[in-house]
This record gives structure tokens, C-alpha cells and sequence, in this order.
């Protein structure tokens, strides 16, 4: 499969808003979920946000849950993160990736591939 790519992160402010994109290839992710996740310095990475292949099945992580969103564009070629509200600590590197697998898939990291690059996200005043 070939890597998805992120982009839309930046610098802003506490209480501040971003979106970040996530680029399929489309078929080579058809029929798989696609999971953002994200990794602050010297930390280990950690699920955020899942949606499933077709785009009716969401889940958050409880840090993250009520202030982001994930969503995708009809051909689920293309997925969001909303991300408001954003506090220091969202400060990370963005990262998203498929798997052929929704359930639990915020702690299935294993089962992801097709990581893209990522993209930084820095939450300062």
C-alpha cells in the first residue's frame, strides 16, 4: 500500500484551532480504516482518533474526545482531523494509517500500515 500524507499542522495558540488532512491513495486503502495517531518528544506513539472504511464508525481517545473530530470526504479519500480547543499538551507529530481492522483500533498500532510522514502540530502561546 502506498503512504498516506498529512499536512495542516502548524503553531497555534492555546484554546485555538487547526485541521489536519490525511491523503489516501483510494484503492490501495479501500475497505480499510484510517486511524490518527500521534507522538510529543520522548513519548510513545498513541491513538487519537479511528474512522471506519466507510466513514459511519468513529472513536476518540478519552484526551481528545469532545474537542476533535474526525471525518472524511465522500470517496473517504481524504480524512480530517478537526482538532479545537487545542491545550499545550496536543503538542506532538501527527501521524495517520490504515488497517484492514476498526475494532479497538486505537490500540492496535501494530495493525497500521501505510504510515505517512507525519505532521507537527505545536500548541504555544
Amino acid at each position: 500500500h502506498l503512504p498516506l500524507v498529512e499536512s495542516g499542522g502548524g503553531l497555534v495558540q492555546p484554546g485555538g484551532s487547526l485541521r489536519l488532512s490525511c491523503a489516501a491513495s483510494g484503492f490501495a486503502q479501500a475497505h480499510h480504516a484510517i486511524g490518527w495517531f500521534r507522538q510529543a518528544l520522548g513519548k510513545e506513539r498513541e491513538g487519537v482518533s479511528c474512522i471506519s472504511s466507510e466513514g459511519g464508525r468513529t472513536v476518540y481517545a478519552d484526551s481528545v474526545a469532545g474537542r476533535f473530530t474526525i471525518s472524511g470526504d465522500d470517496t473517504m479519500n481524504t480524512v480530517y482531523l478537526q482538532m479545537n480547543s487545542l491545550k499545550p499538551e496536543d503538542t506532538a507529530d501527527y501521524y495517520c494509517a490504515t488497517t484492514p481492522d476498526y475494532s479497538d483500533c486505537l490500540n492496535n498500532i501494530l495493525d497500521f500500515g501505510s504510515w505517512g510522514p507525519g505532521t507537527h502540530v505545536t500548541v504555544s502561546s
